[in-house]
């Protein structure tokens, strides 16, 4: 599944992942142990203060670890979240265009580790390390 699956979602109108069409979020790069996605922030994300919700740059954050982490899976492995740890820098505003880069610190035969930087005009905005269990 992870091949095939990482051929599709880096299409440009790929179907195989509903939450990147949702939420518009487009694939950059994903490499072996790597991956950039990007999310141009629209107003549907912002919360009642007028910027970008927390939940939308743990998420940004997430997936971005998420594929990186498939990219370098045996055919037939799939990925869950395990535990997420996130720190936030600065608030992101509306029509800012998020760049989020990842790439796994330790495969396990059972537990990877991942580590990610979520940036806006180059200013890290947050951050997070995960792992995830291979099942």
């Amino acid at each position: 599944m992870p091949q095939s699956y990482l051929e599709q979602v880096c299409e440009k109108d790929q179907i195989v992942n509903p939450l990147f069409n949702f939420l518009g979020v487009e694939v950059v790069k994903i490499t072996t142990d790597r991956a950039i996605l990007r999310l141009p922030v629209k107003p549907e994300l912002l919360q009642g203060g007028g910027i970008a919700a927390g939940g939308i740059l743990a998420t940004l954050l997430d997936e971005t670890m998420a594929h990186a982490v498939l990219a370098g899976n045996e055919p037939g492995d799939h990925t869950t979240t395990v535990d997420i740890s996130v720190s936030y820098f600065r608030p992101v505003n509306k029509h800012a265009d998020l760049v989020c880069e990842a790439r796994v610190t330790k495969r396990g035969k059972r537990v990877v580790f991942a580590k990610a930087v979520v940036r806006n005009d180059g200013h890290e905005a947050a951050r997070a390390t995960a792992s995830f269990l291979i099942i």
